[in-house]
């Protein structure tokens, strides 16, 4: 007889993958970052970062970097409490080592615990096709398949009526921009702060749909370290802040060092009041069912006379208005 499922989740958006495709039930166990839908935070949570979470943008890069240096885990997974909830599916990924608990920081948190016929579900989002590869494995492993064809379609239906909406012909993977030129803005989305560092893997995607050009990041490649001169040649219409990890308020806090650069100062977003806080952590940042909602935010950004979702003051804040 097939023992019932048991499932630990060590990522924040295979949680939220768990719970769309109706199987919260059976979740046993969390990371630490799992607070969405906000059931699961009765769960017991199995992970913690080695670093205050609560630090500057540019001491946790510094502390991170040091470290990976090291050869260090960024995380700690609670292996006693992992032996005690004893689950036979465990979620983790293998995309970032700093974003979330990875497949290596599991196999050794494993070694050792006599946790037999465990099946591990390793996610590795690199783009937005590879999200709907993930959904796809964690139905498999829940023997839930039909229901992961269904969030996806779902999913896709959505992002496509925003592009319907903007007049867009054809299928939603080939972008093709409106006539006019105030529809189609040129568009830099910041992933961390100090160092700059702009969205790359599933963003620039989830930009097009909202109907911009995204002008640095590369979607199916990794969000890459920039500095802000090249930003500044860029000179994008809209910048979108949306740091990995961040909330809002969080974001506004960390934004203050930088808006007395002289080189910020100077940028047409910023002189047009075109520059947006977003919660990156809640949406953006996390690889699952609501980057419907990410591309929701940024189309009442882009167009905000066509599209009116309810994001603002939650999704979405202006930094501030024109100057």
């Amino acid at each position: 007889m097939t023992p019932p499922l048991r499932v630990a989740s060590l990522l924040a958006s295979g949680t939220e993958i768990v719970c769309a495709l109706g199987c919260e039930e059976l979740l046993v166990g969390r990371s630490h970052e799992c607070d969405f839908p906000e059931s699961v935070k009765d769960l017991p949570p199995l992970s913690e970062p080695k670093f205050d979470i609560h630090l500057d943008s540019s001491t946790i890069d510094a502390t991170i970097k040091s470290l990976v240096s090291e050869a260090l885990s960024i995380y700690r997974i609670d292996g006693e409490k992992l032996r005690e909830l004893n689950p036979n599916v465990i979620i983790t990924q293998n995309h970032c080592n700093v974003c979330a608990v990875s497949f290596d920081d599991l196999c050794e948190a494993l070694a050792g615990l006599g946790l037999e016929s465990v099946e591990i579900v390793s996610l590795e989002p690199n783009s937005l096709e590879d999200v709907w590869n993930d959904i796809r494995k964690i139905a498999l492993a829940l023997n839930v398949e039909e229901r992961g064809d269904e969030l996806i379609h779902k999913m896709i239906g959505m992002m496509d009526r925003v592009q319907s909406r903007l007049g867009e012909m054809g299928k939603s993977d080939e972008f093709l921009p409106h006539r006019d030129a105030i529809s189609h803005p040129n568009i830099v989305c910041i992933e961390w702060i100090e160092p700059p560092m702009v969205g790359g893997n599933w963003s620039p995607t989830l930009v097009q749909y909202a109907g911009g050009v995204d002008l640095l990041g590369k979607a199916g490649e990794h969000s890459p370290f920039i500095d802000w001169e090249t930003i500044a040649l860029a000179d994008p219409d809209f910048i979108l802040v949306m740091p990995c990890g961040f909330d809002i308020p969080r974001t506004r806090l960390e934004m203050k060092p930088l808006l007395a650069k002289e080189v910020w100062k100077n940028l047409r977003a910023v002189q047009d009041g075109h520059v947006y806080l977003l919660d990156g952590n809640q949406y953006f940042n996390r690889p699952g069912p609501r980057l419907v909602e990410s591309v929701e935010i940024m189309a009442e950004i882009f167009h905000p006379t066509l599209f009116d979702f309810g994001h603002e003051g939650k999704g979405w804040e202006r930094l501030y208005q024109k100057i």
